[in-house]
C-alpha cells in the first residue's frame, strides 16, 4: 500500500522541482525528503525520480503517480468528512487564512457570525496573501483561505483546492487631486508620466497594475513599493505619486487623493478549501456564512 504522505512528498516534487523547496514546505530536512522518496519507490516497486545534474527529476512512473495524488486526497478528505459529519455538535478549532484587504470586511464578520450560530466553533484567523495561504491551506495548515485572484489575468485555482466565489471587488485609481482634470480629459494615458506606487514583485496585485497600464498604451515607473497598498495611499496623497488597487482598500483616502473606480473587470474574492472537505461540517458553516455576505 502506497504511504499518502509520501505520494505528498511526490506532488510537491513534481510542482516545486526541487528537493529543498518540498524540505522548505513540509519543515523538514532535504535528507529527509529524499529518504521518503526512496521509501515509496520501495513501496510502488518502481523508479520515481533520477538524478538530473545536482537535482532530481521524475520519471514517468513519478509523473503518474505525481498526478494520481489529488483525486486520491480529495477522495480521503470526503471520507474524514463523512466521519465528521456523524459528530452530535459542530465545535473545534477552524484555521482561516484571509488576505489583508480583507480582513475587516470577510474575516472579522464571519467570526462575529460563527460565534452566534456555532458558539463551540473556534474560528482562528490568519493574515496571510494567496501566495502564502494556498501552500499552508494545501499543507493542512488552514482549513479555508479567503484569497482573491484577477480573472484578467487567468490564473486557475491551485491543483487539490475547490474555489467558491465570494463578490467581487473593483479596481481603483487613486490619483492626486491636482491631476484629476488630466485623467478625465485622457484616462490613464496622461499619467504616463507619473511615479506609480506597486505592490512588490511577484505577485497578481503588481502583475495587475502593469496590465492596466500597458493597456493604456505605457509601461508605468514603478518609484515605490509597497506590500500593503493601502499604506500606499499616503504616498498619493503626498501629491507624488499614483496607483491602482481593489476598492475594499480605498475606504479612506488620506487628504490630498481622490479616488476613481476603473472600468472592467476588477479582482474577485473567493473562500478556498480543500477538494472534498466543502461538506464538512464545520467548513459547510463556514462557507454559508461567507455566501451570504
Amino acid at each position: 500500500m502506497l504511504d499518502v504522505k509520501r505520494m505528498v512528498i511526490l506532488r510537491d516534487l513534481a510542482e516545486h522541482g526541487r528537493v529543498t523547496a518540498v524540505a522548505d514546505l513540509h519543515g523538514v530536512t532535504p535528507s529527509a525528503v529524499s529518504q521518503q522518496l526512496r521509501a515509496l519507490e520501495a513501496e510502488a516497486g518502481a523508479s520515481l525520480v533520477e538524478r538530473e545534474g545536482r537535482g532530481l527529476r521524475l520519471t514517468p512512473a513519478g509523473t503518474a503517480l505525481a498526478a494520481a495524488c489529488e483525486p486520491v486526497l480529495a477522495a480521503l478528505e470526503r471520507a474524514e468528512g463523512a466521519v465528521r459529519a456523524l459528530d452530535a455538535g459542530l465545535g473545534g478549532e477552524l484555521a482561516v487564512g484571509c488576505a489583508p484587504s480583507a480582513l475587516a470586511t470577510v474575516a472579522a464578520p464571519l467570526v462575529a457570525e460563527l460565534a452566534v450560530r456555532h458558539p463551540r466553533l473556534r474560528p482562528r484567523i490568519v493574515q496571510a496573501d494567496p501566495e502564502e495561504a494556498v501552500p499552508l491551506l494545501r499543507g493542512r495548515r488552514l482549513d479555508l483561505a479567503v484569497t482573491y485572484s484577477y480573472p484578467l489575468l487567468g490564473a486557475p485555482p491551485a491543483p487539490g483546492t475547490t474555489a467558491v466565489p465570494l463578490f467581487d471587488d473593483p479596481l481603483c485609481l487613486a490619483l492626486p487631486r491636482e491631476l484629476l482634470p488630466a485623467y478625465e480629459r485622457s484616462g490613464l494615458a496622461a499619467l504616463r508620466d507619473a511615479d506609480w506606487v506597486s505592490a512588490p514583485a511577484p505577485g497578481s496585485c503588481r502583475e495587475m497594475l502593469l496590465h492596466a497600464c500597458r493597456n493604456a498604451g505605457f509601461t508605468p515607473r514603478v518609484a515605490h513599493e509597497c506590500a500593503d497598498l493601502r499604506a500606499g495611499l499616503w504616498l498619493v496623497g503626498t501629491g507624488r505619486a499614483v496607483s491602482i488597487l481593489p476598492k475594499l482598500m480605498c475606504d479612506a483616502p488620506p487628504p490630498g487623493a481622490v479616488v476613481r473606480e476603473l472600468p472592467g473587470p476588477g479582482r474577485t474574492l473567493h473562500a478556498l478549501v480543500r477538494t472534498g472537505t466543502e461538506t464538512r461540517p464545520a467548513l459547510a458553516a463556514a462557507l454559508a456564512v461567507l455566501s451570504a455576505r
